[in-house]
């Protein structure tokens, strides 16, 4: 089991905790989920689970329910009261069966429930589909707000489809959280003019940029914020990256691998690659380092 706990530090595979105190069990999951490409983490019980949460988060976790001391489902309610590592999804494993049993489990944040003796075949479905769902989910929360920007999505007729956290925070600012309607008229207006703007408290305005269709008859709307005293039109970057560019730097500013990037943004990471050499090439420098620092010179800052 050693051997798999190293193959944590690989980034390409998924890592996958297992918390049970029945031995088989584990050997038999162990072998099972590192056949599929998994890197492997083992407890024995959840003081255990939780020393492993603390030294890397896993992306997904089996977990008997029923366990000496603290049962599986005090350990994922405070798996999910812990805000770094509410995202991780819990599938139980239990011999019980009552819907009681299976409705505490998914009460404690559970979001699926495999019964003893396990069907592996099934597990490992099941644990798949949680793992890519709740990759996917963590990945788009954190893209809307990259680079200290919002956006908003309108539909066909120019009501607001969808906004991120920090678009909400702005519009609302600006129009109050009850007056979607006069909002959604102003950004309407960004996709006549390509671009608007609107003052806000504290010597700043607020601006609205069109990045074209994002679907069919959706548009997507950029929000950042500016200072009152720039121009119509914010000054860019004196380096000429494109907009790609410019996603991929900040992105890679925020400390993401090429894999995360490549995720984020829906290219194969040798296009990622690509990018990167083309900024390292425009920026004059030779490492991540080196561009992360300039990035935060070239980007926008909320």
């Amino acid at each position: 089991m050693n051997q798999k706990v190293k193959s944590v530090t690989d980034p390409a595979r998924r890592v996958i905790l297992v918390v049970d105190d029945a031995l088989d069990t584990l050997r038999m999951l162990c072998d099972a989920l590192a056949a599929e490409g998994y890197a492997v983490l083992v407890a024995r019980d959840a003081e255990e689970a939780l020393q492993r949460f603390d030294i890397a988060v896993p992306d997904g976790v089996l977990l008997d329910a029923v366990m000496p001391g603290m049962d599986g489902f005090a350990l994922c309610r405070q798996l999910k009261a812990t805000p770094p590592w509410s995202h991780v999804p819990v599938v139980f494993m239990t011999g019980l069966s009552e819907t009681e049993q299976i409705l505490q489990g998914f009460a404690s944040g559970g979001v699926d429930y495999v019964v003893k003796p396990l069907r592996i075949p099934e597990v490992l479905a099941r644990l798949a589909t949680h793992v890519r769902n709740a990759q996917a989910t963590r990945l788009a929360r954190e893209a809307v707000d990259v680079a200290g920007m919002g956006a908003v999505v309108l539909d066909g007729q120019g009501r607001v489809a969808w906004r991120s956290p920090q678009a909400t925070r702005w519009l609302d600012g600006a129009f109050g959280a009850d007056d979607l309607e006069a909002g959604a008229t102003w950004l309407q207006s960004t996709t006549a003019a390509a671009e608007v703007w609107m003052p806000m408290p504290g010597g700043r305005r607020l601006v609205s940029r069109h990045m074209g269709q994002s679907g069919f008859s959706e548009t997507t709307l950029l929000l950042l914020m500016a200072p009152a005293d720039a121009a119509a039109h914010p000054r860019q970057p004196e380096v000429p990256l494109t907009p790609r560019e410019t996603e991929v730097l900040s992105w890679l500013a925020k400390g993401k691998t090429n894999r995360d990037i490549a995720d984020i943004l829906g290219m194969s990471p040798r296009t990622v690659n690509k990018h990167l050499e083309h900024i390292f090439e425009k920026l004059g420098v030779e490492t991540r380092s080196a561009a992360t620092a300039i990035a935060g010179q070239l980007l926008p800052q909320t």
